[in-house]
């Protein structure tokens, strides 16, 4: 079993910064591909970013440029660190992690943080 807990999200004025950060439980969470997912109300949850365990990344079109996903293997947490931030990004942002098949596979989800974008 895998537990994340999200934190940072917030209330920002468009065109600020926020940074989120997700903490996972486990020793060996370099071996996690991890991600982050945003779901707005009435929408479905979209991809955001993701980070493999050798630390490629990969971005949805609509935050590149924008948001910096990056990990921190010796303290288990993963950052989303986004900039320029408008009101279509208000959303509960999640925290997600996938286990390799080799060690027991699995896809893990935090709680949420909720993050709004508004003047």
């Amino acid at each position: 079993q895998v537990q994340l807990v999200e934190s940072g999200g917030g209330l920002v004025q468009p065109g600020g910064s926020l940074r989120l950060s997700c903490a996972a439980s486990g020793s060996i969470f370099r071996l996690y591909a991890m991600g982050w997912y945003r779901q707005a109300p009435g929408k479905e949850r979209e991809l955001v970013a993701t980070i493999s365990s050798g630390g490629t990344t990969n971005y949805a079109d609509f935050v590149k440029g924008r948001f910096t996903i990056s990990r921190d293997n010796a303290k288990n947490t993963v950052f989303l660190q986004m900039a320029s931030l408008k009101p279509e990004d208000t959303a509960v942002y999640y925290c997600n992690a996938n286990r390799p098949k080799f060690i027991g596979g699995g896809d893990y989800w935090g709680q949420g943080t909720q993050v709004t974008v508004s003047s």
